[in-house]
């Protein structure tokens, strides 16, 4: 799909303007901002601020208005509808507060649903094993969404979203539906996961304690970005965790 360093991201004077009628209102506002790979970067602000329509157009599920959103060098801002999808399907997982799950089939075929829209579909589940180990999943696959708790969902969400081992991931308030035992637990995870496999990921949260884990921390206010900050993360000890 073209030369880039894996899993990196960089925007120049991103713009995004909604309009209503003749009104046009500014949602995200000449942001220009660069991810490396293998970052973990969270960002945060207020209600409205523009993180989901940075993280969507990070993603390439809209077009901004102006400016480019390069994915491992490639500008999406640019490419066709069909281009884009494209570009996520091969390098971008997501993870969504609300799981997004299909409760009707088994973890199993959410997972393997990922897998096949990916190009993976006759692969074996269990040659990644390791991700459903490190997520704590791999005894509940045989089961339904609406059988399990609402930690081991949003797990069965991140394995939904990691599977197919994406240079990008992207989560949107991964731990607002999840009492603080779970959050912990996923936060632990996304860690784990940016460690162990080297994925770049930028995270939405509202929460000081969930930013902590990041590398980097991105504060927004009316669109644009206010500060980025750099801090060493403590690393946990995983021993028992599951």
């Amino acid at each position: 799909m073209g030369e880039g360093l894996r899993g990196s991201i960089e925007t120049t004077g991103l713009t995004m303007i909604y309009r209503s009628g003749k009104v046009e209102v500014p949602a995200i506002r000449e942001i220009n901002l660069t991810v490396g790979p293998g970052e973990f970067v969270a960002i945060m602000g207020p209600s409205g601020c523009g993180k989901s329509t940075l993280l969507h157009l990070l993603g390439g599920l809209v077009r901004p208005t102006r400016g480019q959103v390069l994915i491992d060098g490639i500008d999406i801002a640019k490419l066709s509808d069909a281009e884009r999808t494209a570009v996520r399907r091969e390098k971008v997982g997501y993870i969504f507060q609300r799981f997004n799950l299909l409760p009707n089939i088994s973890a199993r075929a959410n997972i393997e649903l990922a897998k096949r829209i990916h190009g993976n579909g006759h692969a074996n589940l269990y040659k990644d094993d390791h991700i459903l180990a490190l997520l704590g999943i791999k005894e509940k696959i045989g089961f339904r969404p609406t059988e399990l708790s609402g930690g081991e969902q949003q797990r069965v969400a991140i394995a939904r979203a990691v599977i197919n081992q994406p240079s990008i991931l992207l989560a949107d308030e991964p731990t607002g539906n999840l009492d603080s035992h779970n959050s912990r637990l996923v936060l632990t995870l996304l860690q784990d996961l940016n460690q162990r496999l080297g994925q770049t990921i930028v995270m939405i949260t509202h929460d000081s304690e969930a930013a902590s884990m990041a590398n980097h921390v991105i504060e927004m206010r009316d669109g644009r970005i206010l500060a980025r900050t750099h801090h060493f993360v403590y690393e946990p000890e995983f021993e028992g965790l599951f």
